[in-house]
């Protein structure tokens, strides 16, 4: 399979199934075109002649026919034809997000997590629950011995406490089973003081800071349950806090929707601000909300993700750079075979706790009763939906089959094709846009990169 696409002066073509990149003049551009849609060669140069000189697409040929020959062009997918054994891989528990508080000081307007509540009742997880899932982590890890967890809310430092405990019991137990605990947070900053800056610090190898970007559009969606803003609280926390870690192993993370189209002017507000680690992602809202992106918006986001694409090229050259997580890309290495076709591990690697010890999917399948697992007393007891999730790769949906981006976004979401279309084994279609746009947008990047 080969994509196509011209971005910001570069023509790309990306090779799928090696996931080569070629950078090309418009000679090879327009001959791979004629080439991938079934030309021969002489007919390449009959169709192209009366535009470029036939010595020169005889040329453009023979370099394109060594790129073949090299398997860095039209090449086939080896892939697909082990999917069967990819399915009977074994797999171990990697990493948990435990959901150390289902609570919340605001009442973000967008919040997937129904403001803490998920679906069900506020609570705060007890020490002893938060134990058992380590246990259950490192009993369901095999001998992996680098091991993750989130803690998630709602807000976790509404259970700050029970955080510090488990962290320490973490160390404790990576000594007796020769394991190494990777702990993150997400935060939203409100409770966020020396103290927990100083102990993440030291324990939290990542922290995700939730700020939207500009203050009208954070204060708008990110408020607190009375309507006042948390934006001038929380930034200057986020600031301090985003220096003391070398602005390094951390996020600042917002959020777009319908009413921030021009988001890439959040995201350079956060970089005006000195944050190197940004992520601002779309929306994923029911239709039904007046936030929630719509299919009249995607021409208006890709030209944002365009905009911050070239600005991202510009403020690199003059020494300002910073990183996009949604841009950043790996074209030399990137992730294993495994990853490329299955994503995230959400059901089978990965696993998120309740307060009451409750294991589902994902954080995003919590209070969906379909999906619960067992817990972490007894374990995993419906061993089929960790199946059914083990099953799930980008050659079990017929969208990402034709889809370029198939290897980068790993068939995307799993929770997100559920909720829009009911079943893991699909796609969320607004979604694949923005990822497919985002693809090109990072690999344009790269190509600028290379230049320089």
């Amino acid at each position: 399979m080969i994509h196509q696409y011209k971005n910001n002066g570069y023509s790309i073509v990306l090779d799928v199934n090696s996931g080569s990149v070629h950078v090309v003049d418009d000679i090879v551009y327009d001959s791979i075109a004629l080439l991938d849609q079934g030309a021969e060669e002489n007919s390449v140069v009959e169709q192209l002649k009366t535009v470029y000189p036939e010595k020169d697409i005889r040329t453009a040929l023979d370099e394109i026919r060594t790129l073949k020959e090299e398997g860095m062009l039209f090449t086939e997918d080896i892939y697909e034809n082990a999917i069967e054994h990819f399915k009977d891989r074994p797999t171990v528990v990697k990493a948990l997000c435990l959901h150390i508080a289902h609570d919340c000081n605001l009442a973000c307007k967008y919040c997937f997590a129904e403001e803490g509540e998920y679906h069900g009742r506020r609570a705060l997880m007890s020490y002893e629950v938060g134990k058992k899932a380590l246990d259950f982590l490192i009993a369901n890890s095999g001998s992996r011995r680098n091991l993750e967890v989130d803690f998630f809310g709602g807000e976790p430092l509404m259970n700050w406490q029970v955080v510090k405990d488990l962290v320490a019991y973490g160390r404790e137990q990576e000594k007796i089973h020769n394991k190494n605990f990777r702990f993150t947070l997400t935060t939203n900053g409100v409770l966020v003081d020396d103290e927990v800056m100083d102990f993440c610090n030291k324990e939290m190898g990542n922290v995700v800071m939730s700020i939207d970007g500009r203050k009208e559009v954070h204060d708008h969606m990110r408020p607190f349950r009375k309507g006042a803003g948390s934006y001038d609280l929380v930034v200057p926390k986020f600031r301090k806090w985003a220096e003391s870690r070398n602005q390094d192993k951390y996020y600042a993370r917002g959020t777009f929707t319908h009413y921030n189209l021009d988001f890439s002017k959040d995201v350079l507000s956060l970089a005006d601000m000195g944050f190197k680690q940004i992520s601002v992602e779309p929306v994923v809202a029911p239709d039904t909300e007046d936030y929630a992106l719509k299919p009249e918006d995607l021409p208006k986001i890709f030209e944002e993700y365009d905009n911050l694409a070239r600005e991202m090229i510009k403020r690199k050259k003059e020494g300002r750079g910073f990183n996009f997580f949604h841009f950043m890309i790996d074209l030399t290495g990137g992730p294993c075979v495994y990853k490329r076709l299955s994503g995230c591990g959400s059901g089978t690697e990965y696993l998120a706790v309740t307060p009451w010890g409750d294991l589902y999917p994902c954080h995003q399948f919590v209070g969906e009763e379909k999906f619960l697992l067992g817990n972490v007393d007894e374990g995993i007891t419906k061993p089929e939906i960790c199946n059914e999730f083990k099953n799930c790769n980008v050659y079990a949906k017929e969208e990402c089959k034709k889809c370029f981006a198939r290897f980068y976004c790993s068939g995307g979401c799993a929770a997100n094709a559920y909720n829009f279309k009911g079943s893991i084994n699909d796609v969320y279609d607004i979604g694949c846009e923005l990822q497919r746009k985002r693809v090109e947008c990072a690999i344009m990047i790269k190509a600028a990169e290379a230049e320089e």
